[in-house]
């Protein structure tokens, strides 16, 4: 375990140039360092402006110093931050400076570990800040900072009070035994058990629903050749991924690429294009049955049919006509038609008209591809991170399994003592979740993942 007497040091903004960069210390000599590393000081007690000068004899920069008070910061100590020009050869000598005057280069997450270790937050907040600081898309970042907020920790800790409170009830009902004196009814026992399990339960069910959010929806394009799936495919990428050529044929493997859908993922797969010809070679042979490999896996069927090659009236038969390769995990499929900008006439409902080369159609295709993932596939966003679902699932399956044997004991002979074994097995469990029972492999195994400076 890192000390948490002594004062740190690290860049705090994100790597690269920038207008503004940041350099933050924590710990006890955290406003001395900051104002012996900044010359002419001056301004009010907690957002003070000075100069600085990385390089002798080179000419000085601005800086400004915000200071916080111990008790009052991230991480309850003195904290101090530079703000200067975003330079990283200036951040660095700025940082030079301060490890010079006394400060310790901070390891990964070593702010955030104090933060905790402090009380400021507890371990399910301390995640959600990898959370932030990993989130790729809006729907993980609003997912993050509403378990920052306290989303999952507030519940969790309500739990962990009611279980001390139940469990402090029947002990001081253990010490009182001989004179007879009930601190708790039996009903009222199982009442407040029966609630503790259901509580536990539902939060499992979130811990789920998280997982299941972020297990990508597979999308298969598929079609004849020639069908414009791979300038489809490239379309709703937004780059050129798949080779694509006038020819037909020209994809002869398959590419899988993940999307996001309005924050949910979605796996893309390209195809070969589906052939009836007979007599294919060797390679168009083994093409073809990669492509009904991967029609078969697909949960969601995207049929691709060229507009130009399609006839207004029976456009729609046409595509009751294609073979998808049988998919086993279907659960929906999807009728596009490709190059719409090249004809002059608007196909019927609910067929999805395209043009990769104008862009027509694609935002409708990503809103179709987002209301399969949300919907039919009930993978709404979460308000867990995966990193929390995936550490604190077994210990929750833990609490609730000790909540139901308590459950099954009460009521027998001598059954409030086994309540109360088990009550104590599941405030442990929980204890773990939120940071109150720790370890510190599992500390160094959660802040090691965090960037240094955070």
């Amino acid at each position: 375990m890192y000390p948490t007497d002594d004062t740190i040091v690290a860049i705090a903004s994100a790597p690269g140039a920038s207008a503004r960069g940041i350099v933050r210390l924590s710990g006890p000599r955290s406003h001395e360092l900051a104002a012996a590393g900044v010359d002419d000081l001056r301004g009010p007690a907690d957002h003070r402006s000075g100069r600085f000068t990385p390089w002798p004899p080179g000419g000085s920069l601005p800086v400004e110093v915000l200071l916080w008070p111990a008790g009052r910061s991230y991480t309850a100590q003195q904290v101090a931050e530079m703000h200067l020009l975003g330079s990283p050869p200036v951040l660095d000598a700025m940082l030079e400076r301060l490890v010079a005057l006394g400060a310790r280069l901070a390891e990964p997450g070593e702010f955030t570990l104090r933060a905790f270790l402090a009380g400021r937050i507890d371990l399910t907040q301390a995640e959600a800040v990898l959370g932030v600081i990993d989130a790729d898309d809006p729907v993980r970042l609003e997912a993050a900072l509403r378990q920052l907020s306290g989303g999952l920790g507030d519940p969790l800790r309500r739990l962990l009070s009611d279980l001390v409170d139940l469990l402090a009830d029947l002990e001081a009902g253990f010490d009182f035994a001989e004179e007879d004196i009930a601190f708790i009814h039996p009903a009222e026992l199982h009442r407040r058990l029966e609630g503790l399990a259901a509580g536990v339960s539902n939060l499992l069910e979130r811990m789920s629903a998280r997982s299941d959010s972020q297990t990508a929806m597979v999308a298969t394009l598929i079609g004849p050749p020639g069908a414009g799936k791979s300038s489809l495919f490239n379309a709703l990428l937004g780059s050129d991924v798949a080779l694509v050529d006038a020819a037909p044929g020209t994809t002869r493997d398959y590419l899988v690429r993940e999307i996001n859908a309005q924050g949910l993922a979605v796996r893309l797969v390209d195809t070969a294009g589906r052939s009836t010809a007979n007599g294919l070679d060797e390679i168009d042979a083994l093409a073809q049955l990669q492509t009904d490999t991967a029609g078969r896996l697909a949960e969601v069927v995207i049929h691709c049919v060229d507009a130009t090659t399609a006839d207004p009236s029976t456009v729609d038969e046409l595509f009751t006509t294609l073979d998808d390769g049988g998919s086993v995990n279907r659960v929906s499929d999807v009728r596009v038609l490709t190059k719409c900008d090249l004809i002059d006439w608007i196909p019927p409902q609910p067929i999805l008209a395209t043009s990769a080369a104008t862009g027509e159609g694609i935002d409708r295709l990503h809103q179709r591809l987002f209301q399969l993932a949300r919907g039919d596939l009930g993978r709404e966003p979460s308000d867990v991170v995966t990193s929390t679902a995936q550490r604190c699932r077994h210990l929750l399956e833990a609490a609730r399994d000790s909540l139901r044997r308590a459950i099954d004991c009460h009521g027998l002979e001598g059954g409030e003592e086994l309540v109360a074994t088990e009550l104590r097995v599941a405030t442990d469990e929980l204890g773990r979740v939120v940071g109150t029972v720790y370890t510190e492999d599992v500390l160094e195994r959660l802040f090691s993942r965090f960037c240094v400076g955070k």
